[in-house]
């Protein structure tokens, strides 16, 4: 009996030990499966997290695009009340913030903020060779390719490419021909790269960044000279355009339709006694073939005060719209030297004398300028009304887990302003100071010292 109980105990100890053993590893299995359900439910919450983060930021985005079109309504007309007047960096929008950023082409240390005049651009649609070879890190061989790319003919320019070349890339296309529709869109015309089109600003923001200035130790690979050398980027559009009518919206005066002279007269005499008036009908031709309202200036004898209160009720140009004009009151240094026959020195006096007065109602104050030769060779191609804006539009969620960044184009043209332009920017990268996400993820407020930061 004891032998056989012996037995019998031994078996029980050892069928015992089996269930720990078998207990542990379920328990084992089971510890594993709740660690790696634990893991996976922590993956799907930052996922999901992350996913209302992006929609938040798209909301924000659908938010800045109304409140761009409320200011542009508000501020018909005056680009200089735009970004002087109303705020356009950290608003808060729900919990998240948004930015509408702009390249600061005076000084590539600092952000600068607000909408861009696309007025204020050389318009690759309407320029010139001479004057698309003005612009900043243009090649004679993309200059001459924009012309072919844009005109409607088959003739190559010199040193351009028409669909001969095209239709033997690797990829084949045909050249277009006819406008271009974005700026983007000059990257399939021959010359034409990122290096050219974007320079060392790879990220769009107009700043001087740690990696755009350390030569070949990151992308892109640049200079390390200690400034910001970007492309032609800031300085072209396709956009700017506005309708051939005064700043009243009535029909101008053609000074090339010989019967439009009694309507000349009579917008004289509102201007100048009935005397004076006929004294400058008496330097008009009975055929005027004047080339801009500028050289009509010149050639009629208006004292230039009286040349002022007229000069936005005149035209040389039978055609209802205007396309490519240079707004004079807010173009750049670099774009105002693109202007046929312009030399620093001009430029320079024309930035002085914008700076220091307010009132620059009509293209007259440029004859105040600049000499006879030098006015009449860009009467042509200048206004001081811009119509279409551009905007660089940053939207942060409010934890910092996702931002979303569009470039909009906004035309004003026609009463309520409308977008004529939208496309994502996301992939140039977070383009304003990390510390600001950083902030916001760990819960903490963005400060007016973060926005500051450089």
């Amino acid at each position: 009996m004891r032998t056989t109980n012996g037995r019998q105990f031994v078996a029980s100890h050892r069928t015992g030990g089996t269930i720990l053993i078998v207990t542990i590893w379920v328990v084992l299995v089971l510890a594993g499966l709740a660690l790696v359900f634990a893991r996976s439910m922590r993956v799907a919450a930052i996922v999901s997290a992350n996913q209302v983060a992006s929609v938040e930021a798209e909301w924000i985005a659908s938010g800045v695009c109304q409140y761009i079109i409320a200011q542009l309504a508000a501020h018909a007309g005056d680009a200089e009340a735009l970004n002087e007047d109303v705020p356009w960096e950290a608003l808060p929008v729900g919990q998240g913030y948004f930015w509408v950023l702009r390249s600061n082409l005076e000084d590539d240390r600092d952000f600068d903020y607000g909408l861009t005049d696309e007025a204020g651009k050389i318009n690759l649609n309407s320029a010139s060779l001479e004057m698309l070879l003005k612009l900043p890190g243009m090649t004679s061989e993309l200059a001459a390719s924009i012309i072919d790319w844009r005109d409607e003919d088959g003739d190559v320019t010199t040193g351009g490419a028409e669909d001969e070349y095209y239709l033997l890339l690797s990829e084949p296309y045909n050249c277009k021909n006819a406008p271009f529709e974005t700026v983007d869109e000059i990257l399939l015309v021959k010359g034409a790269s990122e290096e050219l089109l974007y320079g060392e600003d790879t990220n769009l923001n107009g700043v001087l960044d740690d990696n755009e200035n350390d030569g070949d130790n990151s992308a892109p690979s640049d200079n390390r000279n200690g400034r910001l050398e970007g492309g032609f980027y800031d300085y072209v559009t396709v956009y700017s355009v506005e309708a051939n009518t005064d700043s009243e919206g009535n029909e101008r005066i053609n000074l090339n339709d010989a019967s439009a002279r009694t309507t000349l007269q009579s917008a004289l005499q509102e201007v100048v006694k009935e005397e004076r008036a006929l004294e400058i009908m008496n330097n008009i031709p009975i055929s005027p073939s004047y080339a801009s309202v500028m050289a009509f200036y010149y050639g009629s004898g208006l004292k230039i005060e009286e040349f002022e209160q007229l000069a936005d009720r005149l035209t040389v140009s039978d055609e209802q719209t205007l396309p490519g004009l240079v707004n004079v009151n807010t173009a750049s240094k670099e774009v105002l030297l693109c202007l046929p026959d312009l030399e620093e020195a001009d430029v320079d006096a024309m930035l002085s004398y914008r700076q220091s007065n307010s009132s620059l109602d009509s293209v007259a104050w440029v004859a105040k300028v600049l000499d006879r030769d030098k006015a009449t060779a860009i009467g042509n191609y200048i206004t001081v009304r811009s119509f279409q804006y551009s905007a660089d539009i940053i939207c942060l969620s409010g934890n910092g887990r996702a931002y979303k960044r569009f470039k909009a184009v906004f035309d004003t043209q026609g009463g309520t302003p409308q977008i004529v332009y939208w496309k994502s920017l996301t992939r140039f990268g977070w383009p304003l100071e990390y510390e600001i996400v950083e902030a916001l993820r760990k819960g903490k407020p963005i400060t007016e010292a973060m926005i500051g930061m450089r």
